[in-house]
């Protein structure tokens, strides 16, 4: 399965053309830095920072900001994976970001909604801590693949 998504016409000309990777690069980076400046502004109020500044408003305005930049992340990171997908699936390295991802957008989901305001200041504090330690070694992760 794996070697006919690198096959792909897409993954093709990614891999043959001069700019297009590199473009496509620059994008997930573009996203990975609008997810993480929506979050972790946002985290760091969960763990006490700025706390006369409501949750409401500062969420109202880095959730979409958040959003937008983990679309373009996937979105892009999921062409950057086509041109050498066998690869990357076989690197424990990969393997563990996803992982990392996948919990990170579990806390997310589990925390992030409008109900987040109410939830106990501990309850805050673990999913600021969980989200910003979580996006920190996604982080780590992805830049360590490209040492690889």
């Amino acid at each position: 399965m794996l070697a006919n998504v690198e096959a792909s016409a897409i993954a093709t000309y990614l891999r043959s053309s001069r700019w297009t990777y590199p473009l496509v690069n620059a994008a997930h980076i573009l996203g990975i830095a609008l997810l993480v400046g929506g979050v972790a502004p946002l985290d760091l109020r969960l763990l006490g920072f700025w706390p006369r500044e409501p949750i409401v408003r500062l969420a109202a305005v880095l959730r979409p900001v958040a959003a937008a930049g983990a679309t373009l992340a996937i979105l892009t990171g999921l062409l950057l994976f086509s041109s050498n997908a066998r690869e990357y699936a076989a690197t424990g390295l990969f393997r563990l970001k996803m992982a990392l991802l996948a919990l990170a957008l579990i806390n997310a989901a589990l925390h992030a909604g409008p109900s987040l305001p109410a939830l106990p200041p501990a309850r805050q504090r673990f999913a600021g801590a969980a989200s910003l330690g979580l996006w920190v070694a996604i982080l780590v992760c992805g830049r360590m693949l490209g040492y690889l």
